[in-house]
C-alpha cells in the first residue's frame, strides 16, 4: 500500500502482547499535560507498529474494520509521546499532544458528562 509506512512490529514486542478477541488489545488514551484519560480505542500488531513509526495515533475501528489515523480526516490528531504495555502486556497506554476534541462528539474526552458517581454506594 503506497504511503504505508512499514507494518512490521518488532517481534520482541510482538511475543510480549497478549491480545485479546480478534487480536485486539485496548489502548487508554492519556494527555500528556493535563493527564485526563481522553479516550479508549483498540490495536492489532499492525496498528501498534504503525503508531511506534510514524508517532501519530493509529487505530483499528471494529465497526469500520480498518485502520484509522486519530485526526486524518477531523484534524484533532493525537501526537504520541510514550507508549507503554501495562504489567499483563493486554493494554496500551498511549501518551499524547491531543489538539481538539478527543471524541467524536466533539467532547474534550469520551468521558464528559457520562458520570456514574450519583450511583455510587455509600460504603
Amino acid at each position: 500500500m503506497t504511503g504505508v509506512p512499514d507494518s512490521s512490529l518488532d517481534p520482541a514486542i510482538a511475543e510480549r502482547l497478549k491480545r485479546g478477541s480478534g487480536g485486539l488489545l485496548p489502548v487508554v488514551v492519556q494527555e500528556a499535560t493535563s493527564r485526563e484519560v481522553l479516550m479508549l480505542a483498540w490495536m492489532d500488531d499492525e496498528a501498534l507498529a504503525r503508531t511506534l513509526c510514524t508517532g501519530k495515533a493509529t487505530y483499528w475501528s471494529r465497526s469500520r474494520q480498518e485502520y484509522w489515523v486519530k485526526g486524518e480526516t477531523s484534524g484533532h490528531t493525537q501526537k504520541v509521546r510514550s507508549v507503554a504495555l501495562d504489567c499483563d502486556a493486554d493494554t496500551i497506554l498511549l501518551i499524547v499532544d491531543q489538539v481538539g476534541p478527543a471524541c467524536h462528539t466533539q467532547t474534550a474526552t469520551c468521558f464528559t458528562g457520562r458520570e456514574l458517581d450519583a450511583h455510587l454506594a455509600d460504603t
